[in-house]
Order: structure tokens, then C-alpha cells, then sequence
């Protein structure tokens, strides 16, 4: 599954890059907190920010820089993990993405036909559900780190760019510092890990380390798409107006 999600999110990137504006549309701000000082999460009221991204990849995770920070509760970091991971359009995507991997025989080790596909296709939920309650939920509550992505919204697109790939690396603390971003690490490397359990054919510390930085970075690309998201919507809903208009 991650080889073709990783291939689908470049697809999406490069469309980001083409589409977004220098000067993003503010107006796409949530409100900062909740009448009892919580962060409002997207897809809740009060918030503006899409749960998914073209209707397909799940955003729950993301809030703006340019607000007033508000911290996230023990329970507002399990929830966002559970929405990522029981969204079903990620569960279709991952059905698509074990039939590619079926077509192209990746890990060979399972065989083809209806039972060589449900390995792969579980194989792939349970990289994806893993992944999300380790970086989302489970190592944010124990090291106290702030799972979401922070939009930079202002600025050049090379700037935003950079500013969401460092992301991979720089997290907010639960008291608004920042850090060296040990939940997305550590807790795709234990997935990884425990991936050797049901990749029989891909086992060792390369092959960890290899399924570790392909995670990573699929989740670095998945940041640069929350990033330019809002831009990109704005300027189709622009072209859909224009359109209407003028006929």
C-alpha cells in the first residue's frame, strides 16, 4: 500500500505547488478554542478547516500557526486518532492500493489470487492504523507532544513548503514550546517493527529502517498537502464561480 500512496500523494503535491498563492486566503482560520479553553478540532463547530482533503484524505489533524495556540487534551489526541484512522475513504484507498501492489507483486511472500490480496490489503490497514494511533495518540500522550499540523498560511510558497517539511522533524510540546519531533519517529519506527511480524519476506534492520523512512516521508508530503489545501480549494471554488458567471 505505501509505495502507491506515496506515489498518489506526489501527484497531489505537485498540483499544490502549481496551484497555491503567494498570499493564502486568511479567512480559512478556525476559531481557537473551545468556551472551555480546548483546541477545536476540524469537522467541529467553530472550525472552518475541512476534515478531508478533496474529499478523500482525512484532516483532522490540522490547525493554523497565525492562532492563538490552545492545547490539546489526552482524550482530543485519541479522538483525532481514531477519526484518521476510522475515515472510510482511507479504507477504500487502501483497498485501491493493495490491488496495485497485487498487479505489480509486491511482497511476492503473499502469493496472488483473492488470498494474496487480503494479505496485502490487511498488511496495509494495519500499517496505517498502527501508524496513526502511535504518532497521533499513544506517543503524543506519553511524551507529551502535540500531534498536529500547525499551517504556516502566510508567506512564499517556497517558504511554506519548507515550513511543512520541517514539520517532520519540529513538533509542539502540550505547554506551545517546540521539539525535535519524537512522535513521528519513534513511532513509525516501532511500526515499523512490528511490521516484521507480517512481512515475512521483508524482515531486518534494513528493511525496518526502509519502511520507517518511506513512512516519514509519505507523512512529510501529507503535510505539505494540509499546508496548500485551503489555497487550492480557493482557487477551484475561484475558476467554478467564474465559470458560473459567466455562463
Amino acid at each position: 500500500m505505501v509505495p502507491a500512496f506515496f506515489l498518489l500523494q506526489s501527484l497531489l503535491l505537485g498540483q499544490a505547488a502549481s496551484s497555491a498563492v503567494d498570499q493564502p486566503d486568511t479567512a480559512e482560520r478556525p476559531a481557537a478554542v473551545t468556551p472551555n479553553g480546548h483546541a477545536i478540532l476540524p469537522g467541529e463547530p467553530g472550525s472552518t478547516q475541512d476534515k478531508r482533503i478533496a474529499g478523500i484524505l482525512p484532516n483532522y489533524r490540522t490547525s493554523d500557526s497565525t492562532i492563538p495556540f490552545a492545547p490539546l487534551t489526552v482524550g482530543q489526541k485519541w479522538k483525532i486518532a481514531t477519526k484518521d484512522t476510522f475515515d472510510y475513504p482511507s479504507y477504500v484507498l487502501a483497498a485501491a492500493f493493495a490491488g496495485i501492489s497485487q498487479l505489480d507483486n509486491s511482497n511476492p511472500e503473499f502469493g496472488q489470487g483473492l488470498k494474496g490480496y487480503a494479505k496485502r490489503y490487511a498488511a496495509g490497514i494495519a500499517d496505517q492504523d498502527l501508524g496513526n494511533f502511535m504518532t497521533e495518540a499513544i506517543y503524543p500522550t506519553l511524551l507529551h507532544e502535540d500531534p498536529r499540523y500547525f499551517r504556516k498560511v502566510t508567506g512564499s510558497v517556497k517558504s511554506r513548503l519548507a515550513w511543512s517539511v520541517e514539520r517532520i522533524v519540529v513538533t509542539k510540546t502540550d505547554s506551545g514550546g517546540s521539539q525535535f519531533n519524537f512522535s513521528e519517529w519513534v513511532g513509525n519506527g516501532t511500526v515499523a517493527a512490528i511490521g516484521n511480524v507480517y512481512y515475512s519476506g521483508e524482515r531486518g534492520f534494513g528493511s525496518t529502517m526502509q519502511r520507517m523512512f518511506t513512512q516519514v516521508g509519505t507523512d512529510a508530503i501529507s503535510d505539505v498537502l494540509k499546508e496548500f489545501w485551503p489555497d487550492i480549494k480557493k482557487k477551484w471554488l475561484h475558476k467554478k464561480g467564474a465559470t458560473s458567471n459567466a455562463d
